[in-house]
């Protein structure tokens, strides 16, 4: 049995916390990619489609690597949120999510050996309702201007979830069931730790 040399293709931080956590050394190699939707392309398959890409490109510059891609979104009424424009535009994202559910949907992809398998994780997300000033003070964080959604529920958005109902990891980024799962699908084995894979 061998370990295969594991790169994320991703800059998240919270991706790479998520790997370290359940012991899967890798490498980080973020994958530039257009994430623009496609005419008519609902947010499960726009979410999948962008992991797949992130994988096609690191593998193809590394193709003797395992490589791992993943992209959240965030989805209410319909409408996709992605990571806000500025202050206001936080805001008005604080202001949709507050009180109620919203969707947040999580693709993950493995490529190894000129084959790739993805699959999407959905969880349902319920805030607590949000004040006016909630909402300020949480944007004064600097935390939910780089975040799907305009926030991040493993730090100070954490506070304002009232509940999950799902993978809590995938809401964070990377559903690592879903991840085990898939690699399952290529041979290889999650040994509670390294990754395992025939020789």
């Amino acid at each position: 049995m061998t370990s295969p040399r594991v790169i994320l293709a991703a800059q998240s931080p919270r991706r790479r916390e998520l790997l370290t956590l359940v012991g899967i050394t890798h490498e980080v190699r973020p994958a530039d990619i257009d994430e623009t939707y496609l005419a008519g392309e609902k947010p499960a398959p726009h979410a999948e489609r962008l992991a797949r890409g992130k994988c096609a490109v690191i593998a193809e510059r590394e193709p003797d690597a395992l490589v791992i891609g993943s992209d959240t979104i965030v989805v209410v009424d319909g409408d996709v949120l992605g990571k806000p424009a500025n202050e206001g535009d936080a805001a008005h994202m604080l202001r949709r999510l507050s009180g109620r559910s919203h969707i947040v949907v999580t693709a993950v992809a493995v490529a190894w050996r000129g084959q790739t398998r993805s699959a999407v994780e959905e969880v349902n997300v319920t805030f607590h309702s949000l004040s006016d000033d909630d909402i300020a003070a949480y944007i004064a964080t600097r935390e939910p201007m780089d975040k799907a959604g305009a926030y991040g529920i493993q730090g100070y958005g954490a506070t304002i979830v009232e509940r999950v109902d799902g993978d809590y990891f995938a809401v964070m980024g990377l559903p690592l069931q879903l991840l085990v799962r898939v690699l399952r699908e290529l041979g290889i084995r999650y040994a509670f730790g390294p990754l395992a894979v025939d020789a």
